[in-house]
């Protein structure tokens, strides 16, 4: 079961600039800023009380996000809700007929399984799915 939004992903050409102006808009610093190699974004996380805000910047024209941005400009890029099991929320929505674009979770930010739902499957939305990594597995 999907228990909450976990955050909103905010795909930008320029993180110190989106920083900037999400520091003003929120009213807060980022609390975090993660290099995620495998996807080749560098994220920020802004705490929104309980959910987040994630802003990502691609590292590579090569990356998901600097293909989004360049189909579709800056803004909106995914929806994340957290979950208890991710492996078990991966089955059900698979045996739903959801399109996953993962067969097994893959380590994201912020300390987090993550999985996505690929937008054809959730009226043009792009859906990650995140379970919280246990402490031992952190970075």
């Amino acid at each position: 079961m999907l228990r909450h939004i976990e955050h909103i992903g905010i795909a930008v050409k320029d993180l110190h600039k989106a920083n900037a102006l999400y520091q003003v808009l929120l009213g807060c610093e980022p609390y975090k800023e993660e290099l995620v190699e495998t996807e080749q974004v560098v994220t920020s996380f802004f705490s929104t009380g309980e959910g987040k805000v994630e802003l990502l910047m691609a590292t590579s024209p090569e990356s998901p996000i600097a293909r989004f941005i360049e189909k579709r400009g800056e803004g909106l890029h995914h929806i994340a809700f957290d979950v208890a099991n991710i492996h078990l929320e991966m089955e059900r929505l698979r045996a739903a007929g959801f399109q996953l674009l993962q067969s097994e979770p893959k380590r994201g930010a912020d300390n987090k399984l993550v999985c996505f739902i690929h937008p054809r499957s959730a009226n043009g939305v792009l859906v990650e799915l995140c379970q919280e990594l246990p402490e031992d597995d952190r970075l």
